[in-house]
């Protein structure tokens, strides 16, 4: 086996455990959202949506692979960036009116640190939307057989390992 084929098996290994953590965390993720009844509101909706997008984007990627699925799943994976770090804002928000509606004279630090704190709404949960739409990109950027054609092509090259 040349030194080419073995670093595109290892390739496609760590491809493949990317595409396994990603899926394991949405379907996770979107049984927890599920289960807390995190849908009360129009913005709770946001992250039930986005992983339901990003199962049937996977589902079309792993089907058909071509340019157009990938350039589907780093859209949406960007788009779980900004659901996290809104989320994170969000979260803060509502645990902060909460907090100064039991006690308006708390100072700002008091707050942030008693928010920070907080197990409702738990402020750093939004950070799952962070990790998955960061482990989407990295199994969408490691695809080797993206890099590996020019670039012009519609299909992605298939990539083929000797057996």
């Amino acid at each position: 086996m040349a030194l080419s084929d073995w670093k595109s098996d290892r390739l496609e290994r760590l491809r493949r455990w990317l595409l396994f953590v990603l899926v394991l965390g949405l379907l996770g993720t979107e049984t927890e959202l599920v289960l807390l009844k995190h849908y009360d509101e129009p913005w709770q909706f946001l992250p039930l949506f986005l992983i339901a997008s990003a199962i049937s984007v996977l589902a079309w990627h792993t089907k058909r692979h071509d340019r157009s699925s990938l350039r589907a799943l780093q859209v949406i994976m960007l788009l779980f960036l900004v659901a996290g770090f809104v989320g994170v804002g969000l979260h803060f928000r509502g645990a902060a009116q909460f907090q100064l509606e039991t006690d308006p004279a708390m100072g700002k630090w008091d707050l942030i640190k008693k928010v920070m704190r907080i197990e409702s709404p738990p402020v750093l949960a939004p950070g799952v939307m962070l990790q998955l739409g960061l482990i989407g990109l990295a199994y969408a950027f490691s695809d080797s057989l993206v890099r590996r054609s020019g670039g012009n092509e519609d299909e992605i090259p298939v990539n083929r390992r000797n057996s």
